[in-house]
């Protein structure tokens, strides 16, 4: 079985060694390390290649934002989870738009942690779905059927975290045409930007669980439909 690992930037040693004794518990998961601070972190990043890193919030927002746009210049491999105490919904919306793939609380049940940390390595975006209702958001659904097959395709794709490039390469299109699509998804559905359209757009589809979406299993979809 193929471990996923794991790395922490996190300052505090309790924090660390109740991290390292949990993820020890599990098969599947492998703990490989630490940083106290970004700039240690960036680097181990380098060289050890994990495949999630955790990210505390204490640095500040300002430089946990700018890390994790880092890490996704840095690695495709590694994929970033912002670890918080507690996060306003502009800021839940540009984590997402930076590279996040993951949003979890530091208060949340271990199995919770578990679940994110399983999800984001499956290639989910994970939101932990007891956030409050104005972080999550609520989309009527009567939005959808106005979308068409090719708009529901590219609000997958957004919902799954690709960037527009990455979009048109997956639809075999340009990034212009994803531009294009992406407006008349917007004037259709009234969300503000593409961030929103991340964290709303799940439930526009009818996706039952606020806090992931399976890439692979939506290539699938587009590839076989």
């Amino acid at each position: 079985m193929n471990r996923l690992t794991v790395f922490a930037c996190e300052s505090q040693p309790i924090t660390l060694e109740g991290l390292a004794k949990l993820l020890s518990e599990c098969d599947d998961l492998e703990y490989i390390g630490s940083a106290s601070n970004l700039t240690e972190a960036l680097e181990a990043l380098r060289q050890r290649h994990p495949d999630i890193i955790l990210v505390d919030q204490a640095a500040g927002l300002k430089m946990v934002f700018q890390f994790i746009a880092d890490v996704r210049n840095t690695s495709a491999r590694c994929q970033p989870v912002l670890w918080v105490n507690d996060l306003a919904e502009i800021d839940c919306f540009r984590a997402l738009q930076l590279g996040a793939r993951g949003i979890l609380k530091k208060t949340l049940p271990v199995e919770s942690v578990i679940e994110c940390l399983r999800s984001v390595g499956r290639g989910n975006v994970w939101i932990e779905s007891s956030m409050p209702e104005h972080v999550i958001g609520s989309c009527d659904r009567r939005w959808a059927p106005r979308l068409t097959p090719r708009e529901k395709e590219i609000v997958h794709h957004v919902c799954a975290g690709l960037k527009n490039k990455e979009i048109a390469e997956a639809l075999t299109i340009t990034a212009g045409t994803v531009k294009v699509h992406l407006m008349h998804i917007f004037e259709k559905t009234g969300v503000k930007d593409r961030f929103e359209l991340a964290v709303h757009g799940r439930r526009m589809l009818g996706i039952e669980h606020a806090g992931e979406m399976n890439r692979a299993e939506t290539e699938k979809e587009i590839t076989t439909a």
